[in-house]
């Protein structure tokens, strides 16, 4: 956090909604009605001013809003080789509706093969403009959570062990590519930690056979594999929330159960951390903070348009002061406004508005954007 490094005082989990013209593109996309070539031109317009407004929002960290995916985790996730993306009989299930019935199979030897992603990074990159270019991909463990033991060939990895080796070192391979397309600002985004807060998610991983104990670690070793050989200079964020679609929720429960874990053996250097609704529990797991890591505070929600309270928010930072030192501490929306491209039930004004709210409690608080 200090000397201008990430994160900032005031940041972002990523992902902006998609405006009119890319949503139009995307879906002449689909129907056949628009070539790969017309739709990036689209794409990269659209992404030029989202960078644009992240940096007119007081932001010093830009991403491409994740404009280019469809969902934050499997566009990903199915450009690893061994992995591949197909319609399933449904969606991932929230409290109240469904994705797209799309998931995630493992069919052979789970491997690195380059990324389109990487590309995008540099687009990103060559565009900031003075910004800190900001990548963003799923962690590794949700390969694992959202199918687990049934979603992976039992050919290809008899035993689970493998298959943990080879995700882990894949996830490496890739790290080491964003690192070398100059990417020094990298983002797991790891809800599945967060959903083993919930006994209700804890129950249905058993429920389908998973071993539930033990998991968290294996977690925490697995991400360490995928970071192990970053840059000295790259900073590696993890955000962790309850879910997030169309402003609807999947998980409860506070850090409590995770939080030695989550901040002392997991070798990242901040977190962002849902802390929007009572879902998230209280700030007391933030007495686990070691002094070299950063906490950026999801005080302010991505999930509805109604602009928080200054003063309330300042509070809140002061109540989360009490736990860790308020010098390791920022502020952020709890999650992106559109961790699909369907986007949560807010207007793009609104989202405006929550980004600059977060730069301006920023600069009231620590003298800083």
């Amino acid at each position: 956090m200090p000397n201008g490094k990430p994160p900032f005082r005031a940041d972002h989990v990523g992902s902006l909604l998609r405006p009119p013209e890319l949503r139009e593109a995307r879906a002449a996309r689909a129907e056949g009605r628009l070539d790969p070539a017309a739709l990036r031109a689209v794409e990269d317009r659209c992404i030029r001013d989202a960078i644009a407004g992240q940096k007119a929002a007081g932001l010093q960290s830009a991403t491409d809003g994740e404009y280019r995916r469809a969902f934050w985790h499997f566009d990903f996730l199915a450009g690893l080789g061994g992995v591949e993306m197909y319609e399933s009989d449904q969606g991932i299930q929230f409290q109240g509706g469904q994705t797209k019935a799309y998931g995630l199979k493992v069919t052979g030897p789970i491997r690195y093969e380059g990324h389109p992603f990487v590309e995008d990074f540099r687009f990103v990159a060559a565009n900031a403009g003075g910004a800190v270019p900001k990548q963003t991909i799923p962690s590794p463990s949700v390969l694992h959570f959202r199918g687990g033991r049934r979603a992976v060939d039992s050919h290809a990895y008899p035993d689970m062990a493998g298959f943990f080796a080879d995700l882990g070192a894949a996830y490496g391979a890739a790290v080491r590519d964003f690192a070398a397309a100059g990417c020094r600002y990298l983002q797991l985004d790891e809800v599945n930690i967060a959903y083993l807060c919930d006994p209700e998610q804890l129950a249905q991983l058993r429920n389908r056979g998973e071993q539930v104990e033990g998991l968290l670690e294996t977690y925490a070793a697995l991400i360490n594999a995928a970071v192990a050989r970053r840059p000295s200079d790259m900073t590696v964020s993890m955000h962790l929330c309850r879910g997030n679609f169309r402003s609807m929720h999947i998980a409860s429960g506070g850090y409590d159960p995770v939080a030695e874990v989550l901040f002392n053996a997991i070798d990242v250097d901040a977190y962002f951390m849902e802390y929007d609704t009572e879902r998230a529990g209280g700030f007391a797991p933030l007495r686990f903070l070691p002094k070299s890591k950063a906490v950026v505070l999801g005080l302010v929600t991505s999930k509805t348009g109604e602009l928080e309270s200054k003063d309330e928010l300042k509070r809140r930072i002061e109540d989360a002061a009490k736990h860790a030192p308020i010098e390791q501490l920022a502020i952020s929306p709890q999650c992106g406004f559109a961790s699909t491209e369907e986007g949560n039930l807010l207007t793009v004004e609104q989202q405006w508005a929550k980004l600059r709210l977060c730069a301006g409690v920023a600069r009231e608080v620590w003298g800083e954007a």
